[in-house]
């Protein structure tokens, strides 16, 4: 195995920020030439490489920091802060990256072994088909969306394993070099349109064993890696995959909260008698009622991610209900930081959607990123509440 480890030093998480915030101008420069493009500009790509922010989660032997839970939400929120949709693109490259790391070191040599920098996106839905061959599978299938597919080197994709009848044996995710795939432009969306989450596909993809994990047995913690002390890949994989999502949503808000209030000294209300709008107290209250919203998904956001760090530290799989209350937590951070924002923007008014006001882009961004299929906050309720009810009509293996 070739790694670059012994050379490399492994900045703090407030190091990685500082270096983003660095760089926040060129990505905000740049934010809506990658709406145009619906992909990222390659000069935000390259200083985004150049700060180290697609290493978070990469494991150490090939170069990478192997940070933590905590730092990828104060990573990914810190490049929202400038664009949501770079922002979502390191989001799935890098937890992508945490799932190749989950896989035997085989695979993952064949991953970063020869390219260190290389960048894995991924859909783990098994919208495919897969038949047994000598020494694997050829795969056949289309996978809708995958983020980051202009910049991406690999993928993790969702496959069903099959016997050698044909039969359905289990489901599970597979490490496909980008070189096998093809691509069709599908992303054409209100929001995240930088993002680049388009439809990889693969006609009669040979895919070896070992670039292959099962699917039930990661999400009950049982992972390929024969590495287990590594702790960032001891984390529980449904948590990770979930919580993951919040951190793009963390820096909107952010971002839009400083936008409005930014202006509420020199804006005035409308066919109103204030001078500003920071002298009126309904303003007051609207700014007061969207920041504690804001406050409220950090708290969520990191006692999730704490949740999930000191598992992995401990190199226990947390219960059900732990599993669950991730998901809730989840939910509650998109659904919290969607109220501060349609707040935020109508306490601006409606020069909010004025096409060159980043507030406009922020609202559609964050809406369209809450309605992920895995982080929609009544589904995460639900798991949470069965959870706490010991029921055994749980609605989905994603705990």
């Amino acid at each position: 195995m070739t790694t670059v480890a012994d050379t490399t030093t492994v900045p703090t998480a407030t190091e990685i920020v500082e270096r983003i915030r660095a760089i926040q101008p060129i990505l905000a420069k740049n934010s809506a030439q990658g709406e145009a493009d619906r992909r990222v500009p390659e000069e935000s790509i390259t200083a985004l490489e150049e700060a180290g922010v697609f290493k978070i989660a990469q494991p150490r032997r090939y170069g990478g920091y192997e940070t933590s839970m905590r730092t990828m939400l104060d990573v990914s929120s810190a490049v929202a802060e400038a664009d949501g949709g770079t922002s979502w693109v390191v989001t799935l490259c890098n937890v992508c990256a945490w799932m190749t790391g989950l896989f035997p070191e085989k695979a993952q040599d064949d991953v970063w072994a020869d390219t260190p920098d290389a960048k894995v996106s991924g859909v783990f839905a098994p919208t495919a088909e897969a038949v047994k061959v000598d020494g694997g599978f050829k795969v056949t299938g289309r996978w809708y969306y995958n983020s980051g597919s202009w910049h991406a080197n690999w993928a993790v994709l969702g496959i069903p394993i099959t016997d050698e009848k044909g039969e359905v044996v289990d489901q599970g995710i597979a490490l496909i070099p980008r070189t096998d795939l093809g691509l069709e432009e599908t992303w054409f969306v209100a929001g995240m349109r930088s993002s680049g989450s388009n439809c990889l596909i693969a006609d009669d993809v040979f895919v070896p064993e070992h670039r292959i994990i099962s699917a039930p047995a990661v999400f009950g913690g049982n992972y390929g890696t024969e590495l287990t002390d590594e702790v960032l890949y001891r984390s529980p994989f449904v948590p990770v995959v979930c919580l993951v999502l919040a951190g793009p949503q963390l820096g909107l808000g952010r971002k839009a909260l400083e936008l409005v209030t930014a202006k509420a000294d020199s804006k005035t209300i409308a066919y109103t008698f204030f001078n500003s709008q920071s002298e009126s107290v309904a303003f007051q209250m609207q700014i007061a009622e969207a920041a504690m919203l804001i406050d409220t998904a950090h708290l969520h956001a990191y006692r999730a991610a704490d949740d999930i760090d000191n598992a992995a530290a401990a190199g226990v799989v947390p219960d059900t209900i732990s599993r669950a209350r991730v998901r809730a937590d989840t939910g509650w951070v998109l659904e919290h930081i969607n109220k501060a924002i349609n707040i935020l923007i109508s306490a601006h008014g409606a020069g909010s959607f004025a096409e060159n006001n980043p507030l406009q882009r922020i609202w559609r961004d964050s809406n369209v990123a809450a309605r992920h299929a895995v982080t929609m906050p009544a589904v995460d309720y639900e798991v949470y509440g069965k959870a706490l009810l010991g029921r055994d009509d749980q609605i989905t293996p994603l705990v």
